[in-house]
């Protein structure tokens, strides 16, 4: 799936952003950009991390899959 690699990628970035701004720290005061440049990777990483998150959900939601109501499953020791 795509958003998967997308998010692993992003994920990259955002390390990259936060380890340059770490560096730019300990040498003097860094510029506004600087400082700010992880933030565009952390808020693509939230989005598509809440998307993988809720996708099987969605799915199983989706698909109408009902659950077992009487209850059952949930005294299986297995579970």
């Amino acid at each position: 799936m795509w958003i998967r690699q997308f998010h692993r990628w992003v994920s990259m970035a955002f390390t990259l952003t936060v380890i340059a701004n770490f560096v730019a720290m300990a040498r003097a005061t860094p510029p506004a950009w600087v400082t700010y440049s992880p933030l565009l990777p952390l808020a693509l990483l939230l989005l598509t991390g809440l998307y993988l998150f809720l996708l099987p959900y969605v799915t199983k939601w989706r698909n109408g899959r009902p659950g077992n109501t009487s209850g059952a499953e949930l005294d299986s020791p297995l579970r």
